[in-house]
Parts: C-alpha cells; structure tokens; sequence
C-alpha cells in the first residue's frame, strides 16, 4: 500500500525569494524506511514540516494513506494527518515523567487502553522500569527512545525523524542506529529519516534521496 504519495510541490519562504523547494514528488510505500540527505538549507526539515502540515506548500499535493492532507482545496491540520515526528532536539517536556511524556498524545484512549499501549511502548524501546523518570535524568540514547515511544504511541501511518543523531556522540550515534533500524522494523513502521550523514542513512534506510540542487 502507498502511504505517501507526494506530487509536484513547491514551497518558498516569501514571494521575493527562490523556492527552498521546486517541484518535487515521492512515493513510500507501506514499511518503507527512506533516507533523505542533503546539505545544510538544502530543504531537508522543510520537506517533513510540509508533510506534517507545519508549513504549506505554494503548489501541488500530499496523500497520506490514500487521503488528501494538502490540494488546492485540501489543508488537513497536523493533529488530523496521522503522522509522528522525532524532532532534533527530541522536543521531550521536562516537567514531565517518561510515562507521562509517552502519554501526551493518547488521551482520546480509554485509561485501560493508555496503560496497555505505555507497557507496548516501553517494552519496543526496552525501557521497561523507567517510567518514573524525567528527561534530565536520561541519557542521550534514552531520550531518543522516549521521543520515539511517544511519536509511535498514537500509532501513526508515517514517521518523520529530523536528524535523530545529531546530539549523540560518535560511539553511542553505531549503538543507538542498530536499535533504532530494530524498533522501527518491529513496528512495521513507514518512515522517513533526514540527515546530513550518509552513514545514518546507509545503516538503516533501504532507500535514499538526495536534496539540494535536485529540489
């Protein structure tokens, strides 16, 4: 099945300067992992702001599990798209606990249900035990895993993460792309991961595309 389905889009800025991007289209399918690379403002975040629905497109359309979120007549909001996104900074909130920050976007569930989905979630990123913790009390790895036990507790049709990587050291960045590349593919999970690093891409994306000059 086609989960995204990207056509034609461009988006600029402001009218006075060049599109950030032109024209650009991309289909994933279902349980695909995709790699975008490119340099620094070559488009990179911007393209996974306009799937999310952060930023709108000047043309074009975006189809996400056979539903238009964006047309010329369409703007879906971001809470309706069924997307989840792992920002760079993992955008944890530190008042809050690891359970509680798995939570936040669950509260259309049922108490029951919320409980059975936290125990899912911290079994799939191993940090049964941790619950009560808050984020400064987290390694980097670990907070990676709590900001992607969040994005995939509302079990969403497709991932987008924005430089996963980039606040991990070089020794923990080999650890942390192995059990990453198993989370995802345990959840039968449809993603798309943006780099600057070739090696993040090439250690758990089955596909690639590159940025820039080609936007």
């Amino acid at each position: 099945m086609n989960i995204l389905q990207i056509e034609n889009i461009t988006f600029s800025f402001s009218k006075k300067t060049k599109p950030v991007i032109n024209d650009f289209s991309l289909s994933i399918n279902s349980g695909e992992i995709v790699g975008v690379l490119g340099s620094s403002g070559s488009g990179k975040s911007t393209l996974l702001r306009l799937i999310a629905g952060l930023e709108m497109p000047t043309t074009g359309s975006i189809n996400i599990a056979g539903r238009p979120v964006f047309s010329e007549k369409v703007f879906i909001q971001p809470e309706n798209r069924g997307v989840g996104m792992v920002f760079q900074d993992y955008a944890l909130f530190p008042h809050l606990t690891v359970k509680d920050n798995i939570l936040f976007g669950l509260s259309k569930l049922t108490k029951s249900e919320r409980i059975t989905r936290l125990r899912e979630m911290l079994e799939l990123v191993q940090l049964e035990g941790f619950e009560k913790r808050y984020p400064h009390e987290l390694s980097g790895g670990q907070q990676q895993r709590v900001a992607l036990a969040r994005a995939l507790a509302p079990k969403p049709k497709l991932l987008l993460m924005d430089e996963p990587f980039s606040n991990l050291d070089a020794d923990l960045k080999e650890v942390i792309r192995e059990d990453l590349g198993i989370i995802l593919k345990k959840a039968n999970m449809t993603c798309i991961l943006v780099s600057h690093d070739k090696k993040d891409v090439e250690a758990i994306c089955k596909r690639k595309i590159m940025v820039g000059k080609s936007l």
